[in-house]
């Protein structure tokens, strides 16, 4: 696709040469009448050498004769003068289907693999729409990461949003690039769709390493937007991702995991972008539709009735100096259904990836693991961790005030299992991948080191199932 959204018959569009404005990536186009909301339109001036060059944009606003365009490119070079604005009559809209599959693409959708351009007879909007409520099917069924704390303790189920919550410095982006690299639904046709936003060229060479194979083999897409790109760009990458996701789940059958890294530079473009147009500020002088604006992306998940395949959001954002209230994650909290919590403390204790079980939660685990899904002890033994790791949390204070050697010998059982959770369960390799079966083994084999007595979220078929040939 060398130019998303661009008119099958260009005869059609209408051309204005009454720029009037330009500011920042926006223009004023005047006697634009017939001209509508998120209409695609194609901006084109003269440069040095007489030559046409093309850029794309989005009708913002409309008022009377007057439309304002946001141009994906930016209004660098140009003049009021020398440009025309041609409107499509339609939104803009991208090829979707099975041809974008093990493509690398730029945020707009343009090739940066050296192949051709992403050709389909089939189009969509890209603007999409989330599901209908009374046509979702509730998410059920795993997909598993090949990440023992997530698999175990915080499971991933089919047509959910679970985001990752980080902060700055920590290795969310190369955990995010695992779990697409690695995540599987099964057996049954899946598919990842990969939106990096606002990356560093090192970082986003990173991704395209960790992602090789997986694009080898055609089962994923990548669309990499890095800082220098235009902030408009940053806008409309999500976008693009979920309606590509969305066809190859709901016309082609497949599981679709949608990776969204870093939501935290899609909103702070979505910041500069309304400034830019001159609206009035929210909180943290972010757009006041802020949370409608990430509702209509996280919403686009989810299953259908009567169709096989589902969509899944992994969000990845970070959130400035750790803080949890801040509009982003915030808001994400409010209309994902849990969390994972990468943790300071723990990647000080150079644990990979350092997860904070305690305060992370999918849930809708309960939908997705369990007898007939993953493994009739999963539910259980994953609450009896977080009992457990619970407790040893608050006999590490007591220990900060009493001392080690004055805690009980089933204390000192609990601070064991702290340990051994957080290097034997948690903690593991960049490049490995856990089975299932692997990652609850290694949860039975934690649980061993407290005493039975302490085990009292466990059935005890299931203790004497696992735990008695380890003691």
């Amino acid at each position: 696709m060398s130019t998303p959204g661009r008119p099958a018959a260009l005869d059609l569009e209408v051309v204005h040469r009454g720029v009037q404005e330009l500011h920042g990536p926006l223009l004023v186009v005047t006697g634009a009448t017939g001209v509508g909301w998120d209409e695609f339109a194609t901006v084109r001036a003269a440069d040095d050498d007489g030559v046409d060059e093309v850029r794309h944009g989005l009708v913002l606003e409309v008022d009377r004769d007057l439309a304002v365009v946001q141009v994906l490119e930016g209004t660098d070079r140009l003049g009021t003068g020398s440009t025309r604005v041609a409107f499509s009559g339609r939104p803009l809209r991208v090829p979707v289907g099975p041809a974008w599959l093990g493509r690398v693409c730029n945020g707009r959708g343009e090739p940066v693999d050296g192949g051709p351009p992403v050709l389909s007879a089939t189009t969509a909007a890209v603007a999409g729409l989330p599901l209908n409520p009374t046509h979702r099917e509730p998410p059920a069924e795993p997909i598993l990461t090949g990440i023992s704390a997530i698999d175990a303790l915080t499971t991933l189920v089919r047509g959910q949003k679970l985001p990752i919550f980080s902060v700055a410095g920590l290795p969310h982006l190369e955990l995010a690039a695992q779990v697409a690299a690695q995540a599987t639904a099964g057996g049954e046709p899946f598919s990842v769709v990969f939106a990096a936003m606002g990356l560093t060229h090192a970082d986003a060479e990173m991704v395209r390493s960790v992602l090789e194979e997986r694009s080898a083999s055609g089962e994923l897409v990548l669309l990499l937007n890095t800082a220098d790109d235009p902030v408009i760009e940053r806008v409309l990458t999500p976008r693009i991702a979920l309606t590509v996701a969305e066809d190859l789940a709901f016309t082609h059958g497949r599981h679709v995991l949608v990776v969204l890294a870093d939501m935290t530079s899609y909103a702070e473009a979505l910041r500069e972008v309304s400034s830019a147009r001159g609206e009035m500020p929210g909180r943290r002088a972010y757009p006041g539709y802020l949370y409608s604006d990430l509702a209509s992306l996280y919403e686009r998940c989810g299953r259908i009735r009567g169709r096989p395949g589902s969509v899944t959001v992994l969000p990845v954002l970070t959130m400035p100096a750790g803080d949890i209230t801040h509009p982003v994650p915030d808001l994400t909290g409010y209309i994902t259904e849990g969390q994972v919590v990468l943790s300071p403390e723990v990647h000080a204790r150079e644990v990979y990836p350092p997860v904070d079980p305690l305060a992370s939660l999918s849930r809708l685990m309960r939908s997705g693991a369990g007898p007939g899904r993953t493994r009739e002890d999963h539910l259980d033994l994953a609450a009896q961790l977080l009992a457990a790791l619970a407790r040893a949390r608050q006999v590490a204070e007591l220990a900060e005030i009493v001392g080690a050697a004055a805690l009980s010998a089933t204390d000192q059982r609990y601070l064991d299992f702290a340990t051994g959770l957080e290097q034997r369960l948690v903690g593991q390799e960049r490049t490995e991948t856990r089975l299932l079966d692997d990652t609850l083994d290694r949860c039975w084999e934690v649980a061993s080191v407290l005493p039975r007595r302490e085990l009292s979220m466990l059935p005890s078929r299931l203790v004497e199932a696992h735990l008695d040939g380890r003691r």
